[in-house]
Formats: C-alpha cells, sequence, structure tokens
C-alpha cells in the first residue's frame, strides 16, 4: 500500500521541461532517496509534491486523497512535512517558538479562548510546549530552546528545522540536502538524528541529497534524476554499480 504515489507528473515553466513522466510509490515507514545533478528538477519535485508548484499533468495521491491543487498550508495540515535546502529559519524567535509556531495550525481554542485564556487554551499551550521540548530533545537541541535561532552553530539551525518540521506530526517528511553545508562531524550527527526520528516516530521520508554516504546508508530504495526524468530507480547497491547512474551523476569512481 502506498502512502504517498505519484503517476506520470511532468511539470513546465513556460516553454521548459522541468519535469517528465515522473511517478513515486512511498509505502508507510518507508525512506527513499532522490539523487541527480544540480538543475536535475530534485526540489521541483518536492515543490510540486507540496503544493508550491501544481503539475502541468499528472496525479499526486496522498493517503488516498488527490491532492494537486491544494495550497501548501492544506497539503502540510493533511501529513506532509518537509524542510528546505536554504533553511527558511525566522531570524528574531527563539529555537522553542519556531517549533511552538509550527504546532498553532492544529490548535482549536480559537480567537475567544486566545482572548479569554480559557482552560482550554491553557491545556493545548501546555501540550504544545511540552511536545516542542519532546521534539527539540529528540534533534539534540533542547538545551538552545530559549536562545535566538540566528546565535545556533549552523548544524544545530538545521536541527531546529527539523523539529520544526516534525511539529506538524507529518506521515511523510521531505528532507532537502539535510546536510548542506555541514562538516564531516555535522553530517554524521544528522544522519544519527534522521535514523533516530525514522525509529522513534515510524514516519516515511523522502530525502533528497548529493552526499551519496548519507544516501546509501539511510534509503532503501533510491531514484536517479537527470533532465527531469528518472534513468533508475533500485536499491543502494543497484544504484551504485548502474552504468547509466555512474555516466550521468556519479562518475567513474563507483560509491563505496
Amino acid at each position: 500500500m502506498s502512502l504517498l504515489r505519484i503517476d506520470n507528473m511532468t511539470h513546465y515553466f513556460g516553454g521548459l521541461r522541468a519535469v517528465h513522466d515522473y511517478s513515486l510509490r512511498i509505502g508507510p515507514g518507508q525512506i527513499r532517496g532522490l539523487i541527480g545533478p544540480n538543475g536535475a528538477g530534485k526540489t521541483t519535485i518536492f515543490n510540486l509534491i507540496t503544493g508550491i508548484y501544481r503539475p502541468t499533468s499528472g496525479t499526486i495521491v496522498f493517503d488516498g486523497q488527490n491532492i494537486v491543487g491544494l495550497q501548501p498550508h492544506q497539503v502540510a495540515a493533511m501529513g506532509i512535512g518537509r524542510t528546505f535546502q536554504n533553511m527558511r529559519l525566522w531570524r528574531h524567535m527563539t529555537v522553542l517558538d519556531h517549533v511552538k509556531l509550527a504546532r498553532y495550525a492544529r490548535l482549536t481554542y480559537g480567537l475567544m479562548g486566545a482572548f479569554f485564556g480559557t482552560p482550554r487554551r491553557q491545556r493545548e499551550e501546555a501540550e504544545t510546549e511540552e511536545l516542542a521540548y519532546r521534539l527539540l530533545e529528540l534533534v539534540g537541541v533542547a538545551r538552545f530552546a530559549g536562545q535566538v535561532v540566528t546565535g545556533l552553530p549552523y548544524g544545530a539551525q538545521r536541527r531546529v528545522e527539523l523539529a520544526r518540521a516534525l511539529a506538524m506530526e507529518p506521515k511523510v517528511l521531505l528532507l532537502d540536502e539535510p546536510t548542506a553545508g555541514m562538516n564531516p562531524e555535522e553530517m554524521l550527527q544528522m544522519v544519527q538524528i534522521i535514523r533516530r526520528v525514522h525509529k522513534d516516530l515510524g514516519m516515511a521520508i523522502f530525502l533528497i541529497e548529493h552526499r551519496m554516504r548519507v544516501v546509501m546508508d539511510l534509503c532503501q530504495v533510491i531514484q536517479t534524476l537527470v533532465f527531469g526524468q528518472v534513468i533508475a530507480e533500485g536499491t543502494p547497491d543497484e544504484i551504485r554499480n548502474n552504468p547509466q547512474v555512474i555516466d550521468a551523476y556519479l562518475g567513474k569512481e563507483v560509491v563505496t
């Protein structure tokens, strides 16, 4: 059974074809990877899934419902979370408030509750703060909860972004270059955190990543995208040894 199913998705920007006849199946709890050279269309696929763009043709079905045409906040509310290649953090907000704010779309106390401080508001606010701390502990940055996010080391900021994405309790998490800009130590820490998130929360993960060690270590199935089209799909070993992938992306030195 597929939690996220994409069939024959194509997208044009003006006369430029960015994605061609793309299909995907992600089952509950699965980790899948998407690799390819810069400009291949990987982030465009994420933007199509999350409602930032609308496909020119094709279908996207999530949890049994067609989501083509939904707005990004509607897609997120249904259970698709994401991070971005270029972090989008609010400069003057604390780490804890980042995660709490992401959760507010699920609160139910309404305007009257906010104005009068009803018991429901107090209960939901307390639950939100407890969840935020728990997620910050999960990704290893709870000690920074009261600090402004831009004062943190780069790797810690990436973890805050991950915790914020988790606050909506997604069923599928899209990670766009989660180790981009990290040094080797930070990269290894992020791989461990992604494993921990997957183990503890059990969500499906769809990962874009240029660092082959990360993709090969984490993913069960990997697609290779070139000029908006999948040229290969398979296990890490199959992708690592695929002649087309080696020629188009990995180079002559096969990843080990």
